[in-house]
């Protein structure tokens, strides 16, 4: 048997490539309120925080009210421009193998409820997780609370579950609630600034996560 109950996904920049969508999005809010121009670069960092702390990192000065404004104007511009975003190749694969085995699968995210759900039936993927959490429902990332509330549902021990994810703030959440964590490289953080978070394993695709997961004495 696996050491590993529990699997928790991150969503954009690990399962699904939609950081250049999220970038657009953003970029376009900001536009909107004609608010101080910034970096696609910069603006990519903030991907996986929960949107108010991701605006409120843009833009540290900003008042309440101002975070709110952006983040609305954010939340309406992503759902109202539906863009087909791929799934990272071998995700689909990946996800139906291990749903296919005596292990739980979780999806800890940035995304609101609303933008998770659209996605999720979307991809037809909804059935193959166990629970699932977002950002407008915890405290927001490297914060423990998504992990913990997942380990607690599923019933399964901090240390044998396993977060995979492509951000600092997931690796740090994992290691905030006593989990390990697996960097992805695809996604929006660059290695070096994964490498400092000291996760269990890093790869650069989901076709190493899948090779490793084999070699690493599991069964999957």
């Amino acid at each position: 048997m696996s050491q590993y109950q529990m699997i928790v996904f991150d969503w954009d920049g690990t399962l699904m490539d939609s950081t250049g969508h999220i970038v657009f999005c953003m970029r376009e809010a900001i536009h909107k309120l004609q608010l101080s121009p910034l970096t696609d670069n910069a603006i990519s960092q903030i991907i996986g925080l929960g949107l108010p702390e991701a605006v409120r990192t843009l833009y540290p000065n900003s008042t309440d009210a101002d975070i709110k404004q952006l983040a609305m104007a954010y939340r309406e511009i992503w759902l109202n421009h539906p863009h087909e975003l791929p799934m990272f190749d071998n995700a689909v694969e990946l996800l139906h193998k291990l749903a296919d085995q005596n292990i739980f699968l979780g999806v800890a995210t940035g995304k609101g409820r609303r933008g998770l759900d659209k996605v999720l039936a979307a991809t037809g993927l909804a059935d193959l997780f166990t629970a699932t959490r977002c950002a407008d429902e915890c405290h927001s990332k490297p914060h423990p609370q998504m992990l913990e509330e997942l380990i607690s549902f599923c019933g399964v021990e901090a240390d044998s579950t396993m977060m995979i994810g492509d951000t600092e703030f997931d690796l740090l959440m994992a290691h905030n609630a006593g989990a390990k964590s697996v960097a992805v490289t695809h996604g929006a953080h660059a290695l070096d600034r994964l490498q400092a978070c000291k996760p269990f394993h890093i790869v650069d695709d989901l076709f190493a996560l899948d090779e490793w997961l084999h070699g690493n004495n599991q069964r999957f």
